[in-house]
């Protein structure tokens, strides 16, 4: 029974995850555009065809579609079927990790933010600054709600100190390239990062997404296609393995020294 029931909660919650996966495509999508999250309502970008709601369930509607829209048979971006799955396992990875709990609940407002960030970046080139706004601000209030002022306060200091070490060194990347190194999303980002994985953590999370990035870079250089790459994802994806992980400093610095 117990091994019934924990596929039933996983279930429940990758379901969970993939409608969010499916809301945060369009925020992403609408933000990056300066439209309404609101309205209109869901429909065909490329007939407006407003959807139905069993043209609007994750994952499914896309499979029983074929990913292409009903109304004028044009093709379904294969990414939105990605965000779905690729949301709701994340879900489920952080439960694993936490469980019911305070640390979970912040950790999901944390990966929602940060699918939200990366589907912009990626589709156009751009990290909106409500993403960044409301997620810090709910975090900022579950925090101090669930583990006090003095843990809040800290990792306020914690944002802080990385979104300082950041802009450093986007005026040393500036003097060395003579151009614009960095976006300033990238930098405001940091301090989401702060306030949930630490200033610590966040230090790791640079060298981590540079990590990450290498190979697409060497890839894009190689391939000779645009070589404008946007850091955000990266530094998204390093932040997102970070916290489900449950990584600590400590542990880093143990592994480093051994």
């Amino acid at each position: 029974m117990e091994t019934l029931y924990n596929i039933y909660i996983y279930f429940v919650v990758f379901v969970f995850g993939t409608v969010m996966g499916s809301f945060l495509d369009v925020v992403a999508v609408r933000l990056s555009k300066e439209e309404s999250i609101l309205w209109p309502g869901s429909h065909c970008d490329n007939c407006n065809h407003k959807l139905r709601w069993y043209e609007n369930i994750p994952i499914i509607s896309f499979l029983v579609q074929k990913g292409r829209c009903t109304n004028c048979n044009c093709i379904i971006p294969i990414s939105t079927l990605m965000i779905e799955v690729i949301t709701g396992v994340l879900y489920c990875t952080s439960y694993h990790s936490f469980g019911f709990s305070r640390e979970f609940v912040i950790s999901l407002i944390f990966i929602s933010s940060l699918i939200a960030i990366i589907v912009a970046d990626i589709e156009y080139m751009i990290i909106p600054d409500e993403v960044i706004g409301v997620s810090s601000i709910l975090i900022i209030i579950c925090e101090l709600i669930f583990f006090g002022l003095k843990y809040t306060s800290e990792k306020i200091i914690s944002g802080i100190l990385a979104f300082v070490l950041m802009y450093v060194i986007k005026l040393i990347g500036d003097r060395l390239f003579k151009k614009e190194s960095m976006g300033g999303g990238d930098i405001k980002l940091m301090f989401l990062f702060g306030i949930v994985i630490g200033f610590p953590l966040s230090i790791c999370n640079i060298f981590l997404s540079t990590f990450i990035a290498f190979p697409v870079a060497v890839f894009m250089l190689l391939s000779r296609k645009d070589n404008l790459i946007p850091f955000g994802p990266f530094l998204a994806m390093a932040a997102i393995l970070l916290n489900i992980s449950k990584v600590s400093i400590d542990s880093i610095i143990n592994f480093l020294i051994k």
